[in-house]
């Protein structure tokens, strides 16, 4: 996988598990294969509650992205450079009615 669901410099030693954390959020974001090797050592590491609570703040961010995209709201210089060919494909850059 080429494409990472967090982007930019991550100091993930600054948070408790942080390594297993982001690795947990890139697995559940892009469907990697590690995930349910992942869900074992998370709930291993950090027991059932924070389990829960990591799956729904993952869940939660994703949502909150996804309905700030369907909204329009502005998309960011990366991500409009990377979309610019399938949104001219399917029309979605025109003028708002």
């Amino acid at each position: 996988m080429d494409t990472l669901a967090v982007k930019g410099e991550v100091d993930a030693g600054a948070v408790p598990h942080g390594n297993l954390l982001l690795g947990f959020t890139e697995a559940v974001l892009l469907d990697d294969p590690r995930l349910d090797a992942l869900r074992i050592e998370v709930l291993d590491a950090l027991g059932d509650t924070a389990f829960v609570d990591i799956c729904a703040t993952v869940a939660s961010f994703n949502a909150v992205v996804k309905v700030a995209d369907g909204t329009g709201i502005p998309l960011e210089v990366d991500k409009a450079e990377r979309t610019r060919e399938v949104r001219e494909r399917l029309g979605l850059d025109g003028e708002a009615k």
